[in-house]
């Protein structure tokens, strides 16, 4: 897991990797924290061909701002520099992982 801070890192790993699924969230909300570690052990299940970034909302104001991210937990995928993804707020894991799939198939199989 990496954890982003600014723009360039956020830019640099759209750059460098072919998908990237950021996850936005913070400390003080407890259904960002508890959702987390699933996300986590689904894309390394599943879609391990994608890097998994953390960001907190509160240290990264200006990144999230940029990306219009206003709401936690919020999670976006990019692949090949393009957003395919954005989901917030009330995120389902099954919904979650049937959206990656489709779009992991096209990009990576």
């Amino acid at each position: 897991m990496k954890i982003i801070r600014s723009t360039v890192d956020f830019n640099d790993h759209i750059r460098t990797h072919k998908g990237v699924l950021f996850y936005f969230a913070t400390t003080s909300c407890s259904v960002g924290e508890a959702l987390e570690p699933k996300v986590q052990k689904l894309l390394h299940q599943k879609y391990p061909k994608l890097e998994y970034c953390s960001i907190d909302m509160n240290l990264a104001a200006e990144l999230s701002a940029a990306h219009q991210v206003f709401v936690e937990p919020t999670i976006l995928l990019f692949v090949e520099g393009k957003e395919y993804l954005r989901k917030s707020r009330h995120i389902g894991l099954v919904e979650l992982d049937m959206s990656i799939g489709r779009i992991y198939d096209l990009a990576f199989e």
